[in-house]
């Protein structure tokens, strides 16, 4: 045993683990994770789409008895969209928090999903909470909140959406622990599919092995590859008694690609490998 168990879901009441959801352990990152969060150190992950961050970053905050606040970045967030703003109401002027200011006064866990999409004039803004002085200075309200010890800031990104304009500063890189995320193995998401859909064993198989077969075609025929989400909704049109082809068609081939040749051949393996 290590020194997290302590800390760990083995010791929370039962009523606590039935609310921890579903997330399939693929190396250390849950041991990492929590490492991270007792030592006060903010934590970046990185991996390609569906795979799995999000719903690991929700398991480790419920794990951890902590609320989660999660905010989905995008070219038009600004500072103010996290740290708060004045409104007029009632014919008064009232400070209103944003996600990261409240998460800093609970002590909760803030998770910022594809922080590259914010601007790099906004993830300045977190610079002061990533390093030993872990404060959130407001200058609106001339307020200097220190971040408990129970406060974590995640932040997660696609690598394979990188580009020039599309970065994180190293500046901002650095002040951060990282793990790095990818599809689980085989064996593993076959378990995976079982557990979160309940289809049988079968074609929990067949469908990873569609998946392995599309994921080499990533940056040949495809942009990106099929992901874990997508394999668990035609896992889940499936088991809900939808035609097997029909649902693989819906969940992993149409959200993959616009192109009517690429589609057509992706259709051929799917009927081939469901014999039709």
């Amino acid at each position: 045993m290590n020194d997290l168990t302590s800390h760990s879901v083995l010791n929370l009441p039962n009523d606590l683990r039935q609310d921890i959801p579903f997330y399939q352990p693929v190396a250390n990152e849950c041991n990492l994770f929590e490492y991270a969060f007792r030592h006060q150190l903010p934590l970046l992950i990185k991996g390609p789409t569906g795979c799995g961050k999000t719903r690991f970053v929700a398991h480790m905050a419920a794990k951890l008895s902590r609320p989660l606040i999660t905010v989905s970045c995008h070219d038009d967030l600004t500072a103010a969209d996290l740290v708060g703003r004045h409104l007029i109401g009632d014919g008064q002027t009232i400070w209103s928090d944003g996600p990261l200011t409240r998460a800093v006064r609970q002590g909760g866990i803030c998770y910022l999903d594809e922080v590259v999409e914010a601007r790099k004039d906004t993830t300045v803004v977190l610079h002061p909470l990533t390093d030993d002085r872990r404060i959130l200075p407001i200058e609106r309200t001339g307020e200097e909140l220190h971040a408990p010890n129970e406060f974590m800031l995640v932040v997660s990104y696609n690598p394979g959406y990188q580009n020039l304009l599309k970065n994180l500063k190293p500046s901002t890189r650095q002040r951060f622990i990282a793990i790095q995320f990818g599809y689980p193995p085989a064996a593993l998401e076959q378990d995976i599919l079982i557990k979160e859909t309940g289809i049988d064993t079968q074609l929990a198989q067949r469908l990873v092995s569609l998946a392995g077969h599309f994921r080499q075609l990533k940056n040949h025929d495809l942009e990106e590859a099929a992901s874990t989400r997508l394999l668990v909704y035609g896992a889940t049109l499936i088991k809900a008694g939808c035609d097997p082809v029909m649902a693989c068609e819906a969940a992993m081939i149409e959200p993959l690609t616009d192109d009517l040749d690429t589609a057509a051949a992706l259709l051929e393996v799917i009927k081939a490998s469901f014999g039709k």
